[in-house]
């Protein structure tokens, strides 16, 4: 499929130059020129040619964390303590899900984020081979990992599971999705279990995501019962000497901080999951210091109730200023970039995506500009970061194809998905 977007202002990085009328030409899954001006040829080769005047074309937004299928817990036990969260309320109805109810729960999830211009995904979750099939049919791209719990004769079985999966699923829907393995946390996963999770990564040749951090009780409770902080821990056991995503880290010393650094793992941060649990907030300026690699994340709508990127863009930039009394602690590029190409490179997905330039993945996004709120244009970068919001993305594109376009998802039935995600809910809620 070949592609013309023209007349559009194109933000192709956080840093480059912005080309104010330009245009850019996709062949297949990628992008094959850009440029500025009037498209000058012929436009009759072209599978569709896509007006954007008025608009302005980013890269898709990349959503670092996140557990998709939890789009059917939203709103279901808000206001409460992480453990409190997890263990009274969420792990409980979570055990009466099917795997029909977790491919419907992925559809919605997906449905939300493709709508507000998350072109990328990661996903930790049960019943994950459901979630591919939700990724493969709506045209998504995804990193995904079967979550593990490491206790018992589960854990093992799970870990199974999770080397099927890989085996099956890495480069699957035209390799728009990779894997990971997804051992859920030190918690949850004693040591000799991640250490055997750190040898099968090896062994797969696949990164490793992992919860990390998030609470100051999970670093109290790993304090006393090993002697070390969750980061020391995942890195005594060797899980570090493998390539790896840590979600949270949100009770991080400046030692475990110079072990992230020094290791080379990636950060998920997840400032509206964070806050709304109570967890507390990273320490993102003095990451990003030390040259770490962050991403930004929504987390399950469960404990953030909107897979919003451009939420979490905005959050980013401005807790750190409060927090500090710094506005200049994290600018406006320094998020656009963490929801891009900071989240291709947390998830270790190469220089193809993140970021808009001739040879690299044909995924990105179209946003109206046409807006009150996004007037006078002094700085589109900023508007982008600081003023504009999910319901303004008005096309995406992804792998050279339209998934949505003019609001409309092209890939889903979005009053069927609807429809089904209440009558599970429904069924749920009986047997409460």
């Amino acid at each position: 499929m070949k592609l013309l977007i023209e007349h559009a202002a194109i933000v192709a990085s956080a840093t480059a130059a912005i080309i104010e009328n330009g245009y850019i030409v996709t062949n297949g899954s990628y992008i094959e020129k850009i440029g500025s001006g009037e498209w000058q040829d012929a436009k009759d080769r072209f599978d569709q040619v896509i007006d954007a005047g008025g608009c302005v074309v980013m890269p898709g937004l990349i959503n670092t964390h996140g557990h998709a299928a939890m789009a059917l817990l939203r709103g279901y036990a808000d206001d409460l303590p992480l453990q409190e969260w997890l263990q009274n309320k969420i792990w409980p109805l979570e055990d009466q899900l099917t795997a029909e109810d977790i491919y419907v729960g992925t559809q919605l999830g997906i449905l939300e984020m493709l709508k507000s211009g998350t072109t990328c995904f990661t996903d930790m979750y049960f019943f994950e081979e459901q979630v591919a099939l939700a990724v493969e049919q709506s045209g998504m791209r995804a990193v995904l990992s079967r979550g593990l719990i490491g206790f018992g004769e589960k854990g093992e079985s799970a870990k199974q599971e999770a080397v099927e999966f890989v085996g099956k699923y890495e480069g699957y829907a035209n390799g728009r999705i990779r894997t990971m393995l997804g051992p859920h946390a030190p918690y949850t996963c004693p040591p000799e279990y991640l250490r055997g999770i750190a040898e099968l990564s090896k062994e797969l040749q696949v990164p490793i995501q992992i919860h990390l951090s998030e609470t100051r009780k999970e670093v109290a409770d790993c304090l006393q019962q090993y002697g070390k902080t969750p980061i020391q821990l995942v890195k005594e056991v060797g899980l570090l000497d493998r390539p790896v995503i840590g979600a949270h880290c949100v009770h991080v010393t400046d030692e475990d901080l110079d072990i992230i650094a020094a290791c080379g793992m990636a950060i998920a941060h997840n400032p509206n999951s964070n806050l709304k649990l109570g967890s507390g907030i990273a320490p993102l300026t003095k990451m990003l210091e030390r040259g770490i690699v962050v991403g930004l994340g929504t987390d399950g709508a469960a404990s953030n109730n909107r897979l919003d990127m451009f939420e979490e863009m905005r959050m980013a930039a401005m807790i750190h200023k409060g927090l500090l009394e710094n506005p200049l602690a994290i600018s406006a590029s320094t998020a656009l970039h963490l929801a891009t190409k900071g989240g291709a490179d947390a998830l270790f997905l190469g220089n193809s995506l993140g970021t808009l330039t001739v040879g690299s993945l044909a995924d990105f996004i179209i946003v109206d500009f046409q807006k009150p709120h996004l007037q006078p244009r002094h700085d589109i970068l900023a508007h982008l970061v600081y003023a504009a919001a999910a319901g303004d993305v008005r096309d995406v594109i992804i792998d050279g194809r339209v998934v949505i376009q003019n609001k409309a998802c092209l890939t889903l039935d979005e009053t069927q998905i609807f429809k089904q995600a209440n009558q599970i809910v429904d069924r749920l809620l009986q047997r409460q």
